[in-house]
């Protein structure tokens, strides 16, 4: 596997065990079910014969596209899929209140959860991010719509689903029970998730890392779940945005300052730029950059990053090819390259212009503007592999 030769099962009469997980590999782990159950009933399961194999070939790793669903109440307190526009999720309402034009519509409803995952997956998506956009008000244990969307999801979708927002230790106000980030996330993995995704708790984590001297404490979110769940699991999903600079020498070194295109120029010209976290669903700014965050969630343990950009997010300009490089190269663990996407050459671009692993978009596959197999289809033409259903 990319070059690596490894045994991929093993078997032994009736037991069968591998290196991946069928039931997540879509409609190939699910033909790989039947034909195992099929060959048990039958009967037929210890007369099977190696398939032949050309020693000459190797597997490589493809790129996945992924499908995120922002999924938050709206004001009739129904579940929907929405999409924001630099992280605003209302339509732009002229309405007046009190004579004042207040420019903020209802929330963005482009419809319901399962129903657009299950497309998702039926349309060849690799995966399924949730992403609770509004938790962060509230406690997840108490969020009984958002896990019922994780167990009816699990019931029809057959890949890898991440879940995230408000993942992190809190206390229940009524009950003043206090519950882990632990407890938290092993909710959301029994309701169906394969993996969280933990945000603005990751940024806390990474500056009590640099602020002991980079040691850890065992206490973080991020060591907690995946000292039980495995680095696969965790996600961390770092939301920055860009601080425009003149020159790198004015900024303080414990950022990481890129170099910006023409077209992707500040405001007044400016060719830098170093990007800075935020928290809270992009409300609050922290003095700690993207990089620095990502570097320090791969030592806590940290399984792959999910990249967002602000200043790119629900433009269709496409990806932030600087802060994807910054990133991807700062790190050995996946990234995903998110915000921005708007057409397929767009993920073509960022696959052959960065390191990520992985992109994701939302807005244009829930407007049926682009088909995830129209975006596959043109990786492939530009010699990007891609897993094609069919």
């Amino acid at each position: 596997y990319e070059g690596q030769e490894y045994i991929s099962s093993v078997q032994r009469g009736n037991v069968c065990a591998t290196q991946f997980h069928p039931e997540k590999s879509g409609t190939t782990g699910l033909n790989f079910l039947k034909g195992f159950l099929e060959a048990v009933e039958n009967g037929t399961l210890s007369q099977t014969t190696p398939l032949p194999t050309n020693p000459d070939q190797h597997t490589q790793l493809v790129k996945r596209v992924v499908v995120a669903l922002d999924v938050r109440s709206n004001d009739a307190g129904d579940l929907v899929v929405t999409k924001g526009d630099q992280y605003d999720v209302r339509e732009k309402d002229d309405s007046e209140e009190g004579g004042a034009t207040t420019g903020r519509g209802g929330v963005r409803n482009l419809g319901k959860p399962v129903q657009l995952a299950a497309r998702y997956y039926t349309e060849g998506a690799d995966e399924i991010a949730f992403l609770n956009i509004t938790s962060f008000r509230q406690g997840v244990i108490e969020d009984m719509p958002m896990l019922q969307v994780l167990e009816e999801a699990s019931k029809c979708i057959f890949v890898p689903l991440t879940v995230g927002g408000g993942i992190r230790s809190y206390t229940d106000p009524e009950s003043k029970k206090v519950y882990s980030a632990l407890e938290v996330a092993s909710r959301y993995f029994r309701a169906g998730a394969d993996k969280i995704s933990i945000g603005s708790d990751a940024v806390i984590a990474a500056e009590e890392y640099y602020k002991l001297g980079m040691k850890k404490t065992g206490e973080t979110s991020i060591e907690t779940i995946s000292q039980v769940y495995g680095v696969q699991a965790v996600v961390i999903s770092i939301d920055p945005k860009r601080v425009y600079v003149s020159s790198p020498d004015g900024v303080d070194k414990k950022h990481t300052v890129v170099s910006l295109e023409d077209g992707q120029k500040g405001p007044n010209g400016e060719q830098y730029c170093w990007y800075q976290c935020t928290v809270k669903g992009g409300r609050e700014a922290k003095d700690i950059c993207a990089v620095t965050v990502a570097k320090a969630a791969e030592a806590l343990g940290a399984g792959e990053i999910m990249l967002n950009c602000i200043d790119m997010d629900g433009q269709c300009n496409g990806f932030d090819h600087a802060l994807m490089n910054a990133v991807s190269g700062a790190v050995t663990i996946p990234v995903i390259a998110s915000s921005g996407a708007g057409c397929e050459k767009h993920f073509v671009d960022v696959f052959k212009g960065t390191g990520v692993q992985a992109a994701l978009a939302a807005g244009m596959f829930h407007r049926k503007e682009v088909e995830i197999g129209s975006v596959k289809k043109h990786m492939e033409e530009f010699g990007i592999r891609a897993r094609i259903i069919g």
